[in-house]
């Protein structure tokens, strides 16, 4: 199992548009038979392994099954688990990860591939509400993007937003060029009581209101960021804490995954069913970089795929109780 499994390892980071196809089906059929949950759900849907032969045609997973279960293909001990924002009412999914450098590795080259090295980005973080919990994927990763960029301007902002606009101002006056992420609420609140002109800096919104603003639309969110700081675009990023690789968007709304995801659409009411490009439905992500948990997965967003492989965000679901998860229940 260890050969193959590091030589889909090897395809996964050679992995481009001619071979995703081939590479993503070797990923299932390995998933499907080293990983004992993903196993039963695709027995319990009455679908066979060895007549899934294109992409279209593999199970994908509902994303609820990572609050229920820890999704592992193959038996090892978790280096970190990741943890999404959970509240009383909603329990938490939890990501367990078998290496920490394959994450480390997935992401930055996700990143790199839209915007050339991370090195050359002085990178400020306003994530207040990640900060404060353990087990952030987001955190993890900028904290991972903040190291490797060298830049001792680069750090995180909790509450400080004065020290923040501090370092914009000196950062800007040395022409450096600059990325500042961070959640959605904390832009909107740095709007109001920060507006200025921001030259040559890329605002990325990782979206999340956490319960602290009123739910905007994207276009809404991006025209009040653009307003206040004067800038042509805001870009986004897309991510999730049950995923390992991420999209990007430079604005306009439109997602550019990395090479190691691709996104399909299916039809809400039969989610066997992948809708061709330019119709709305649910998201189904392809994520080769998680070969150690499972690479298929049902999301809860609805959204929209185009000709060139990109998406669009057009929501999310008002029920989350997709088909599979009552059939496994039903199994056990």
């Amino acid at each position: 199992m260890n050969n193959k499994y590091e030589t889909i390892k090897t395809k996964i980071k050679e992995v481009n548009k001619e071979t995703f196809e081939e590479v993503a089906l070797s990923v299932f059929r390995y998933q499907q038979q080293n990983n004992p949950l993903y196993h039963k759900f695709i027995k319990l849907l009455g679908v066979s392994p060895e007549l899934v032969t294109k992409t279209e045609q593999i199970p994908f997973l509902p994303i609820q099954f990572f609050k229920s279960h820890p999704i592992k293909t193959g038996k090892w001990e978790s280096e970190l688990i990741f943890s999404s924002s959970g509240t009383t009412q909603k329990k938490q999914s939890k990501h367990h990860l078998r290496s920490c450098s394959w994450y480390e590795e997935c992401a930055l080259s996700a990143f790199e591939e839209q915007f050339g090295s991370i090195k050359d980005f002085v990178l400020l973080a306003l994530l207040p509400s990640y900060l404060e919990r353990e087990g952030s994927s987001l955190v993890y990763m900028v904290e991972q993007f903040i190291k490797k960029s060298g830049h001792s301007s680069s750090g995180f902002y909790l509450y400080n937003t004065k020290e923040l606009t501090d370092m914009l101002i000196k950062c800007m006056k040395k022409d450096q060029k600059i990325l500042l992420i961070g959640v959605t609420y904390a832009m909107l609140d740095y709007a109001v009581d920060h507006p200025m002109a921001l030259k040559k800096v890329i605002m990325m919104e990782t979206g999340g209101m956490k319960g602290k603003r009123k739910e905007l639309l994207k276009e809404q969110i991006h025209h009040r960021l653009k307003e206040a700081f004067g800038l042509n675009s805001i870009h986004s990023e897309y991510g999730m804490t049950e995923l390992l690789s991420q999209a990007y968007s430079k604005g306009e709304g439109i997602f550019f995954p990395s090479r190691t995801m691709q996104v399909m659409i299916r039809e809400t009411t039969d989610p066997m069913n992948i809708l061709p490009d330019r119709k709305t439905g649910g998201i189904n992500v392809i994520d080769l970089a998680n070969i150690d948990s499972c690479s298929f997965i049902a999301t809860d967003d609805l959204g929209r795929r185009y000709e060139d492989g990109t998406f669009s965000l057009h929501g999310r679901f008002d029920s989350s109780e997709l088909r599979g998860c009552n059939l496994l229940l039903e199994g056990n």
